[in-house]
């Protein structure tokens, strides 16, 4: 009881502060979110060929949280979000699910870091958001906050050929062992990410190296492995109004499983993912509105499945003991429609239509899924 006590403090000083502080003279910033949403599921197809029944759940999540400015170079910041502390992709809540008779809500920190800038360089140190350039969440979700330490470099060239170039490095660690580095479950990343011909093209080929990852999460693994993904993504604006931009992304998983007689042979080659997306609109300001369409290709082993999105389907580890999605191998649609109804406060309609790609069992898994979204800044 006394652990919910601190948590409510930390959540609720932040708002009684500022009523007392001149935010625009202070180094003290705070921001919360709020979102909620509902979502409807239904004709997903189990891989024994029966079918899961349909469902309907009305979701939330409440996020909130501060940074401090130390001096000209230096800050730390934290952030509390609602979620189960084992469903690390998903901070949403559901309804009725589980909290007795309105009982209390599960709370944890997503974010807690020291940052320092100088000179064009970014450190920090910590857990934090993830740092490398991305367009989606099909190879990192946006509720997944690694923790390490992260470097980047960024050199101006304020040209109209090439604007910027920024070099992302980071080591991240997801399951120590208390033994050395190298016997950890970690990942380490190397990104260049450029902008070109007047900001109208967005390059950023990547390389991601993760070893020692189980096969399946939550410590309920019967076997660990490498990836080396190889990523090359990249933007083009179309047009500038109204802005219409097309977005591309590849993944290469170079590792080779051939000899693993851990993983079927029908998945030993399924390394490859591509997305394609292309959007008009976008949702800055009251009235502002947004389409999108984005198809996706995903290969079993073109991400770690379980760091990836939980969106488009409700394929998941719960047979294995763990709620985590398991969001690869897999080829469909998402369709977006959005409108900003006023400041900081958007709606958004989304469905998903998905298919398995290599059948686990007797007949290949499917999801259908419709979604709306409120979602608040304060």
């Amino acid at each position: 009881m006394r652990k919910i006590h601190y948590i409510l403090f930390l959540i609720v000083i932040p708002f009684n502060l500022v009523a007392q502080i001149d935010t625009a003279n202070s180094k003290l910033s705070f921001t919360a979110d709020f979102r909620f949403r509902v979502e409807q599921d239904y004709s997903s197809r189990k891989s024994d060929a029966t079918y899961r029944e349909d469902r309907t759940r009305l979701r939330y999540r409440l996020r909130a949280g501060f940074n401090y400015q130390f001096n000209s170079w230096a800050s730390f910041g934290a952030r509390l979000r609602t979620g189960y502390s084992k469903k690390q992709q998903d901070a949403q809540l559901t309804l009725g699910d589980g909290f007795k008779e309105f009982g209390t809500l599960p709370i944890g920190f997503e974010k807690a870091f020291f940052k320092a800038e100088q000179n064009g360089f970014v450190f920090w140190a910590g857990k934090n958001t993830f740092p490398f350039k991305k367009q989606n969440e099909l190879f990192w979700s946006d509720n997944v906050y690694p923790e390490g330490v992260f470097l980047k470099k960024s050199i101006p060239f304020n040209s109209k050929f090439i604007g910027q170039i920024d070099l992302n490095s980071g080591y991240f660690i997801l399951n120590t062992k208390g033994k050395s580095l190298d016997k950890d479950s970690y990942f380490q990343g190397l990104q260049i990410s450029s902008t070109l011909f007047d900001n109208r093209l967005t390059l950023f080929p990547s390389f991601y190296f993760f070893k020692n990852i189980q096969n399946i999460p939550d410590g309920n693994e019967t076997f660990l492995f490498d990836y080396s993904i190889f990523h090359l993504g990249s933007s083009i604006k179309l047009l500038e109004n109204p802005a219409i931009n097309f977005e591309a992304d590849y993944y290469l998983n170079l590792e080779d499983y051939r000899t693993n007689d851990s993983i079927p042979t029908t998945l030993k080659n399924q390394k490859n993912g591509l997305v394609s997306a292309i959007s008009i609109g976008n949702l800055k300001k009251s009235k502002d509105w947004m389409f999108k369409a984005t198809y996706s290709y995903i290969q079993q082993y073109a991400s770690v499945d379980f760091l990836a999105q939980n969106d488009w389907a409700r394929w998941d580890y719960s047979s294995f003991g763990s709620p985590d999605g398991r969001l690869t191998n897999f080829k469909g649609i998402e369709l977006i429609g959005g409108y900003m109804i006023a400041k900081n406060m958007s709606l958004k309609m989304k469905y998903y239509l998905v298919e398995q790609l290599v059948p686990y069992g007797v007949a290949t898994e499917t999801g259908n899924r419709i979604r709306l979204d409120l979602d608040i800044k304060f």
